[in-house]
């Protein structure tokens, strides 16, 4: 929208200094030739100042084309950079939690193996009591009879 406002504006401008200048050639009293004078070397003057104008803007526009592409370049790099390193990172964090679980489930597999070896020692130990139990049992209950 400024575009257009600078736009119209230079437009505006270049108009109203063209129709002041020719009001001012044709009020002034001057003869054909002077006039006709007059009005070219300003029209040569309003020629070179359009150019120059435009020469300008041309200029200007590249400047900011230029500006644009390398600031869109670097941000492009900068986003890539990052996004690798978080892509990187997502990756380690992976590789650390699957080692993790494996570290997890060996430990539990192995505390699994070692409540099962107890339970059986335990249930050997009590066997044998039980069994010692009924053998004193009987040999007391063969005492009695």
């Amino acid at each position: 929208m400024s575009d257009m406002n600078t736009k119209d504006f230079l437009i505006g401008s270049l108009v109203g200094g063209i129709v002041g200048a020719s009001a001012a050639l044709l009020l002034a009293p001057k003869s054909g030739k002077e006039l006709r004078n007059d009005l070219n070397e300003q029209a040569l003057i309003a020629r070179d100042k359009t150019n120059q104008i435009t020469n300008s803007a041309y200029e200007k526009g590249n400047e900011w084309a230029s500006y644009a592409k390398e600031k869109s370049s670097s941000i492009a790099k900068v986003v890539t950079e990052q996004s690798n390193q978080v892509v990187d990172k997502v990756k380690e964090v992976t590789a650390n939690a699957k080692t993790e679980a494996e570290k997890v489930k060996e430990d539990a597999e192995d505390l699994a193996g070692d409540v099962r070896a107890s339970q059986e020692e335990v249930a050997d130990a009590v066997k044998k009591e039980v069994d010692d139990i009924q053998a004193k049992l009987e040999e007391e209950a063969e005492k009695r009879n």
